[in-house]
């Protein structure tokens, strides 16, 4: 059964992966406003499929942003967006500059920062909205052994946890690839394993989906 109800305000805020150029200062239809990733895709198969609902989705991802960019634009492009459903997705950038620029240490966002921001994000926000959705980071790479594979891991159970504590609906994106990567590489779905292809976009567009209930028939 669908949980989101008509007329609901739905924003997605994030990185890159979110962002996919999207409008700005905020994406919304018309004219490809809400970027050409998983959001668009979202809206594109509410709106097919439930078009009654007329769900008004909005995007506010910014390339290259950790959970400590969502929190300094927070108040502008969250709480005074007056969402009812809330779906974030940030970790990427956090795990990622461990990596790539291990040197740059005041770039890196460590566990406990990461959950103790994330933390204090939603407890501002989960009183005020309908409906919470928490997606995890991701890496796309079956070898549990990779350490940013591992390390990404770790920011999904952190995601996991904050899910369970705030009554959100928690997306386990990471599983979802996981499962296609048993019949498909890598490469098909991303060209660095992190910013998907169209394909790997709408991995994350029906894990999404399925979790809110969205369904063919309408229902």
């Amino acid at each position: 059964m669908m949980k989101l109800s008509g007329n609901q305000k739905l924003v997605f805020i994030g990185d890159s992966i979110t962002d996919t150029g999207r409008a700005r200062p905020i994406g919304e239809k018309p004219f490809g406003g809400l970027g050409n990733g998983y959001v668009s895709l979202v809206d594109a198969l509410l709106s097919a499929v439930y078009p009654q609902l007329r769900i008004r989705v909005v995007n506010v991802g910014i390339s290259g942003n950790r959970v400590r960019d969502l929190a300094e634009r927070w108040q502008s492009d969250v709480l005074d967006q007056k969402p009812d459903w809330l779906s974030i997705m940030i970790g990427t950038n956090d795990v990622w500059r461990q990596f790539d620029s291990p040197a740059i240490t005041e770039s890196h966002v460590y566990e406990q920062e990461y959950a103790e921001t994330y933390n204090r994000l939603l407890e501002q926000t989960r009183p005020q909205l309908q409906g919470l959705v928490l997606m995890t980071p991701f890496y796309l790479s079956l070898d549990m052994n990779d350490p940013m594979r591992k390390r990404m891991d770790e920011y999904g159970r952190i995601v996991r946890e904050l899910a369970a504590k705030h009554d959100a609906i928690f997306v386990d994106t990471q599983a979802a690839y996981d499962q296609l990567m048993h019949h498909v590489h890598s490469y098909e779905l991303s060209g660095d394993r992190i910013h998907p292809n169209t394909a790997g976009h709408m991995v994350l567009a029906k894990a999404f989906l399925d979790a809110v209930g969205f369904s063919w028939d309408g229902r």
